[in-house]
């Protein structure tokens, strides 16, 4: 080979270098959605939504979770299924994903947030790097909403559903019934529940330690509250707060000691807990506390009601989502 093939294959061999060295320094960390109550995977919203987000971060791999790839029957998913069972699918569904083997950021709509904080705690492999959740029910919901005041065949048929959201039936079929967390009915709740009494290590015969762990090892936790959130009830189970157990002395004194809860009145019947109140957070059951007094989780407010999105998702994904790997 003559010195100056030589010289220009080695240039060539120096091109081919820096420009897969450039190639790889420019490539968005990956991204995962789950989409929430009533809507798919691929669903028109959805699409629009990975659209606006591979031009704000050009070269993004984006995977939107689906139970079914049918989008009718990912849509009936949402309402009907075991979420253990589905959160255990949708981890068999990352690990295969190439694009994801070495991490991804993640964002759920809705209820699709809880149930990426499960796959965080439970398998958290492929790792989640930030997680952001919009208008999520972590502390569950403890109401169903309210009907018309003369609307009574609604009110018969609310009264049915929260009698029987405890049923082994509906525990395991009803996916809403699976995060329903009823602070007037809490020992049925604690007895009956297996998934948010679960993800939120609530049982202390069975807390699970390597929840605490792959929570910890967040980068960042961004919670999202909506304003005028009348769909989940209480709004500020976005933020880990719930609705107070009532005439619940001993757990105040005993977690609380003694001091004002510093409560936020919704009604002359309803108390919230805020996040740093909740036994769950003062024992660090999950690992939130770890992660807040590292300053690592993030509370945000859209003004609106549940999942009115608008424009208050762009400075949250532009910043917590499409780092440069």
């Amino acid at each position: 080979m003559s010195a100056a093939l030589c010289r220009a294959v080695l240039f060539l061999a120096l091109v081919s270098s820096s420009l897969a060295i450039v190639i790889k320094a420019t490539n968005p960390r990956p991204l995962v959605l789950w989409h929430g109550l009533g809507d798919s995977h691929s669903s028109p919203g959805m699409l629009q939504f990975m659209d606006m987000i591979k031009d704000m971060h050009p070269g993004i791999f984006i995977h939107s979770v689906y139970i079914d790839p049918d989008l009718e029957n990912d849509k009936k998913a949402g309402f009907y299924g075991n979420v253990d069972e589905q959160v255990a699918f949708v981890s068999e569904q990352l690990a295969e994903i190439p694009e994801l083997e070495d991490g991804f950021d993640a964002i759920g709509f809705s209820q699709g947030g809880q149930f990426l904080r499960a796959y965080v705690e439970r398998y958290n492999f492929p790792p989640v790097n930030n997680l952001i959740t919009f208008g999520s029910q972590h502390m569950g919901i403890s109401d169903i909403p309210a009907c018309g005041r003369f609307d009574i065949l609604c009110q018969i048929s609310r009264r049915a559903a929260k009698g029987a959201v405890y049923s082994e039936w509906a525990q395991t079929n009803l996916v809403q019934a699976q995060y329903f967390r009823d602070p007037r009915n809490y020992g049925a709740y604690l007895e009956a529940n297996r998934f948010l009494t679960s993800i939120n290590n609530e049982r202390p015969d069975s807390r699970n330690a390597t929840y605490v762990k792959n929570f910890a090892s967040l980068n960042k936790l961004v919670l999202v509250l909506f304003s005028k959130d009348k769909t989940v009830i209480p709004p500020e189970s976005s933020w880990f707060g719930s609705e107070a157990i009532p005439g619940d002395d001993a757990t105040s004194r005993e977690f609380y000691n003694g001091e004002s809860l510093q409560q936020e009145r919704l009604s002359d019947e309803k108390v919230i807990i805020p996040m740093r109140l909740q036994p769950l957070y003062l024992e660090d059951w999950i690992g939130l506390r770890e992660l807040d007094e590292r300053g690592d989780v993030i509370f945000e407010t859209c003004e609106g009601e549940h999942m009115d999105i608008r424009d208050c998702w762009k400075p949250l994904v532009q910043k917590f989502a499409g780092e440069q790997l």
